[in-house]
């Protein structure tokens, strides 16, 4: 059961904020500037989406939002480049653990994406069921290619289920950002929203989705919608994902892409 305000905590600091709004939970990123994906901000993320996912609880749909000026500017590289391969190895299982909680999560699930969403942040919004983008000066996108590392392989299910096969290509190989405009062009979100509007949108989707639909009807048939990926994501091991990430970690690939676009920051 989850609590109507509760909080997801990394060495004492807070992660994650959950608050219970009219039946729908809102699991807000509170970690750092641009709550950059990290080992603890992954497990912290999968705990509460699994909690919030229990069929005996009270809440009836999620939202999924972030603070400040990023949704999530994804994976923190500067702990990737720091933590080598032994980090790697403990850091993907855990990044595609909470990439597959949000998108298996039962309940309706919507993204309310405030700012940024890059790489990561872009594939934990594409994982939910409907994406809110506040219009402004916000992008998303997936460069993961351009930083030199390929995608764990529950991150190109989710963009691939989200975006069709062809469009998810298109998006991947190009490993540009986008502009709210173009993303929702591009399909990468489903709406736009004023930013002062934007998480009350969001709750509105989800509240729609929630009471349109009666729960069991919607669980069974989102699972039957993500069957054929969550079978293919089940059957699949990734030793040479950990293994060209650690050697990017380690060849200057990734601290080169930091130093390019954003000085000593993570991603």
């Amino acid at each position: 059961m989850i609590p109507a305000n509760r909080a997801e905590e990394r060495e004492g600091t807070r992660v994650i904020e959950v608050d219970v709004v009219d039946g729908v939970g809102v699991v807000r990123l509170v970690h750092g500037k641009v709550n950059a994906l990290d080992l603890e901000l992954c497990r912290a993320i999968e705990r509460t989406m699994r909690e919030l996912d229990d069929p005996e609880g009270s809440v009836r749909a999620v939202v999924v939002t972030g603070t400040g000026r990023a949704f999530s500017a994804g994976v923190d590289l500067k702990r990737v480049v720091d933590g080598g391969a032994a980090y790697v190895k403990e850091f993907l299982p855990a990044l595609g653990g909470a990439f597959r909680s949000v998108f298996d999560l039962g309940r309706p699930v919507v993204a309310a994406v405030n700012g940024h969403a890059i790489a990561g942040g872009c594939v934990l919004a594409a994982a939910c069921d409907h994406r809110v983008m506040a219009s402004g000066t916000g992008r998303i996108g997936v460069p993961e290619l351009r930083v030199g590392v390929p995608f764990p392989y529950p991150a190109l299910e989710i963009m691939r289920f989200a975006l069709g096969p062809v469009r998810a290509r298109q998006v991947i190989l190009d490993g540009a950002n986008h502009e709210p405009d173009e993303a929702l062009a591009l399909g990468l979100v489903d709406e736009l929203s004023d930013p002062d509007a934007l998480v009350d949108r969001a709750l509105a989707v989800a509240d729609r989705m929630a009471t349109d639909v009666p729960a069991d009807t919607f669980r069974y048939t989102k699972a039957q919608f993500r069957q054929e990926a969550n079978e293919r994501l089940d059957r699949v091991a990734e030793p040479a994902t950990v293994e060209l990430w650690t050697t990017a970690a380690a060849d200057g690939r990734i601290r080169a892409f930091m130093d390019r676009t954003m000085g000593s920051r993570g991603q």
